[in-house]
């Protein structure tokens, strides 16, 4: 079993070696934490969304930026559209679950905020609807996906695709990216910034 439990842990940092000489996808990562930094100095948000463990994600990230990440500071204003249990369940029963995010989108979203949508195949309808939402809003997009990146990745404003296949891999791995925005955002906006 031991012999098992280090080769998920071997896998695991892998798919983060391959992060790590990505150099396009740490450019992207670089440019979506510089465009939140000047969004959230104008006064914009972040909203977020996936579905199951991607949903957790999303309420992670969104609480890292709300509450703290690494030091006390004021709130960034960031929220998930999983959380409302309310709105979820009727817009499903009148809408159809396709439009959990984009009907909530329609009502909270404005331009200018930043949407990041969670999914480990890039193919979730619902967050995909929730792109096309957003796009008429004028709001930023963001992708965070797997695999070939999927639909989302190609709607998407900046496409922040991990590169595996393995669904365990590719969540470990989004939140080791929603980390570094977090912490790039609080560092830019509150401190002395994040060194070169």
């Amino acid at each position: 079993m031991k012999a098992y439990i280090k080769d998920q842990i071997k896998k695991s940092y892998e798919t983060k070696q391959k992060i790590y000489q990505d150099e396009l996808l740490l450019n992207k990562i670089e440019e979506v934490a510089k465009k939140c930094v000047a969004l959230y100095r104008g006064d914009k948000k972040t909203i977020l969304a996936g579905n199951g463990g991607s949903a957790a994600d999303a309420q992670h990230i969104a609480a890292e930026l709300v509450g703290r990440y690494g030091f006390d500071r004021p709130s960034i204003p960031s929220l998930a559209l999983t959380t409302d249990t309310s709105n979820l369940t009727a817009i499903g029963n009148d809408y159809g679950y396709d439009q959990v995010f984009s009907r909530q989108l329609e009502g909270m979203g404005q331009e200018g905020d930043i949407f990041i949508g969670i999914s480990t195949s890039g193919n979730s309808v619902n967050i995909v609807k929730a792109f096309e939402s957003a796009k008429k809003k004028n709001i930023m997009t963001v992708a965070l996906t797997g695999r070939d990146g999927g639909a989302m990745a190609k709607m998407a404003d900046f496409a922040l695709v991990v590169p595996s296949e393995s669904i365990p891999r590719i969540q470990e791995s989004h939140i080791l990216i929603g980390h570094i925005l977090c912490d790039i955002i609080e560092k830019e906006i509150f401190s002395d910034g994040v060194e070169a």
